[in-house]
């Protein structure tokens, strides 16, 4: 058998080192819509239970989550929240 050498110590800097964190949390009107947005542009994925009247307390964000090319997602209590380069997939639904 032939010696393979593998060394992942030098293959980890041509990963991609990009992580998408889900973060969980409540819309209830506490937390500023600045940090939703900023949390979503910073690449992670938002799973919000909604306590109240969604069109309400997404006021604040959702237009900027979609002029920053970001999608948001009604499912039962939750709103999802992805960046651009993730989407949900409701096909199944």
């Amino acid at each position: 058998m032939s010696d393979f050498n593998l060394n992942l110590s030098e293959a980890e800097e041509y990963l991609d080192n990009d992580e998408t964190d889900i973060v969980l949390g409540t819309l209830d009107g506490t937390t500023p819509a600045d940090e939703w947005i900023g949390t979503v542009h910073a690449g992670n994925v938002l799973v919000l239970a909604v306590e109240g009247d969604l069109n309400e307390l997404a006021t604040g964000f959702a237009r900027p989550i979609r002029d920053l090319g970001g999608n948001l997602t009604h499912f039962r209590q939750f709103l999802v929240v992805t960046p651009p380069d993730i989407e949900v997939d409701t096909t199944r639904l």
